[in-house]
């Protein structure tokens, strides 16, 4: 079975990060770099998104050597690249944003190319909601699967423009509070049917260190998170879920419920390695094995008879 190609726009972004565990300065980061990370461990990818001129020449030397296109990365002549900072607490379920720099991610207009267009199967990353409307208005026809992640300051800044967009997307991916405030509830069940009321057929809420739920019209499905010794940085591990989730997808041509339930795996087995690392060196330098070894352990850890 050939793997279907994945298209990734999303933010690129250089970061300083610091946790109870340690610190890491003007390292790689955005969610284009660590869901193309995760998804080129099962699928060909498709990079969107925009740099400046300080990202290091070298930065996508390891996406490359994966087969990652990177033929939609914009890099904006004398601009910088968005910058975040930020320090997380001891639970790592918390965190400070301690800067954030716009810069080229600011008046980010996103050009598919010619070859990109006719892509199957699309992530839309975090961004500004009219950015990702942009994204589906720019491809030829409608895709076999659509994925989208959204984040609080679009819920609450930009509520109407995210509005249209989840009407043309097929699967949500939202972290637990954020379901909360899209939705007004508390309950993640009836937050879930809420969402889907808005448009996209599938949710999948991610609970960090205690898993994730997929809600779809055929069922639901709670999948664990990996217990893990070493865990350092939780940054961009959304990002690497719905990475491997797509991947998983693009990679069995398929959409039904045990096709996803698979994905919810693979995605959260791409997470687990991130979190062991600061930036991307969690993901760096894995192989399609590594990964098929790690949801192994997931497939051990449920097992129950």
């Amino acid at each position: 079975m050939t793997a279907q190609p994945v298209l990734i726009v999303g933010s690129i972004g250089i970061d300083d990060v610091e946790t109870p565990f340690g610190k890491a300065e003007r390292v790689l980061g955005g969610s284009a770099v660590y869901a193309s990370a995760a998804a080129s461990l099962l699928a060909p990818v498709r990079l969107v998104g925009v740099a400046g001129e300080d990202l290091p020449k070298d930065a996508f030397g390891f996406l490359e050597r994966r087969g990652v296109d990177l033929q939609g990365l914009q890099v904006v002549k004398g601009g910088k690249t968005f910058r975040w900072s930020g320090k997380y607490h001891f639970d790592l379920n918390a965190r400070d944003t301690l800067l954030t720099e716009l810069n080229t991610l600011g008046t980010f207009e996103p050009r598919l190319p010619a070859s990109y267009r006719d892509t199957r199967f699309v992530f839309l990353g975090n961004l500004q909601p009219r950015v990702q409307e942009q994204v589906l208005h720019g491809l030829s026809g409608r895709p076999t699967l659509t994925v989208m992640d959204t984040m609080n300051l679009w819920i609450e800044t930009a509520r109407q423009d995210l509005g249209r967009v989840l009407e043309g997307v097929d699967v949500l991916v939202i972290n637990d509070s954020e379901a909360r405030m899209l939705t007004g509830t508390h309950n993640l069940v009836r937050a879930a049917s809420a969402i889907r009321l808005l448009g996209p057929a599938n949710v999948v809420i991610k609970k960090g260190e205690h898993g994730a739920l997929l809600f779809t019209a055929q069922g639901t499905f709670s999948a664990p998170a990996l217990p893990l010794e070493d865990v350092f940085d939780p940054t961009g591990a959304g990002d690497a879920f719905a990475g491997g989730f797509i991947g998983s997808l693009a990679r069995e041509g398929k959409t039904d419920m045990e096709a996803m339930r698979r994905a919810v795996i693979a995605g959260s087995a791409a997470a687990s390695f991130c979190v062991e690392q600061f930036s991307v060196q969690g993901l760096r330098d894995r192989t399609p094995r590594d990964l098929e070894q790690r949801i192994q352990r997931f497939r051990d850890l449920a097992r129950w008879s």
